[in-house]
């Protein structure tokens, strides 16, 4: 018998949040963050981290678990999300994996292995000195050369990524994107109902300029310099996150405001489409579009335990 398994996922700004509450509650469930930036403490506004009254009373995981100096990768995601759903399975409950960061999900859906992308501190430090040294567009060359497919899917400024997929050409010889794809041919080991939830682009770019102007106003310039204060610089991997290096830039006398946030609305825009061209090349994903719905939340919640039933999840 495989073990059920639901995802809820979608581009930022979506409004996955509420949602996941009700769906917690109706399934006798338990969230799992799927996010490289609310696992972080001090990391609030900028990471739209779910608040404690929010959470109405439905246990997460995976969210302020690490100080901001710590490095949060890929195979630290994986190991972490399947210790919490074996605590969540043994309590006889459902886990539920929500947030926007594909790559994430997929690890655990389809359970990809990284035992051959051991880390290496020695060769990752080369490289992060590499980049100081010579830029962001230096490396995603060098990425070009030995793993072009790699280079056409991550962008140039996803240092941690580009660092990652040389890292692993460097230890094992053969490309990441090859391992990938033979990774992501395994079925999955769960009972999966896979929900990505959607807008219309208009509404969404719409709700992405409102979240960003709202962040601000709660206090965003603020949350980064006390940050910065407590020693947080852009090497960080925790302050490459969208709406911190931009907010860093304005802070360090690189930028105006005016300038850092235009760049942080366009560049979440742009991070929302790269999210949902992740999502339609996964199989077997079930599209809820909030219009289809007439935006009535009540209605998908109703859906989605109506596949959840059919599938046995529930």
């Amino acid at each position: 018998m495989k073990k059920p398994l639901i995802v809820l996922t979608g581009p930022t700004s979506v409004g996955k949040t509420k949602l996941s509450i009700s769906l917690a509650k109706a399934v006798n469930g338990e969230i799992i963050s799927a996010d490289s930036m609310q696992v972080y403490r001090h990391m609030d506004i900028g990471s739209a981290k779910i608040t404690k009254k929010e959470m109405d009373g439905v246990p997460h995981h995976l969210i302020d678990i690490l100080s901001p100096e710590e490095e949060f990768h890929i195979v630290r995601f994986q190991q972490l999300a399947k210790e919490a759903m074996q605590d969540i399975y043994e309590r006889n409950r459902i886990p539920i994996l929500v947030g926007g960061t594909g790559f994430y999900i997929q690890a655990i859906t389809r359970d990809i292995d990284f035992t051959e992308a051991e880390q290496d501190d020695s060769c990752r430090r080369e490289l992060e000195n590499l980049v100081q040294e010579k830029g962001n567009g230096f490396l995603h060359k060098m990425l070009e050369e030995v793993d072009p497919e790699s280079a056409k899917e991550i962008h140039a400024n996803n240092v941690k990524r580009v660092i990652r997929a040389l890292e692993f050409y460097k230890q094992n010889g053969v490309p990441i994107s090859a391992h990938n794809k033979e990774q992501q041919a395994h079925e999955t080991p769960y009972n999966l109902a896979y929900f990505v939830l959607n807008a219309p682009r208009d509404l969404l770019y719409r709700n992405i300029d409102l979240r960003v102007d709202d962040m601000i106003e709660q206090g965003l310039l603020q949350e980064v310099k006390n940050l910065k204060e407590m020693g947080c610089h852009k090497g960080m991997v925790s302050m490459q996150g969208l709406g911190y290096k931009e907010i860093l830039s304005f802070l360090n006398g690189e930028t105006s405001l005016e300038e850092a946030i235009r760049i942080l609305k366009r560049d979440t825009r742009h991070f929302a489409k790269r999210q949902l061209t992740w999502f339609r090349r996964e199989p077997d994903v079930i599209w809820i579009e909030k219009n289809e719905f007439d935006y009535n939340e009540s209605e998908i919640l109703k859906y989605m335990l109506s596949v959840c039933k059919d599938r046995k999840i529930i």
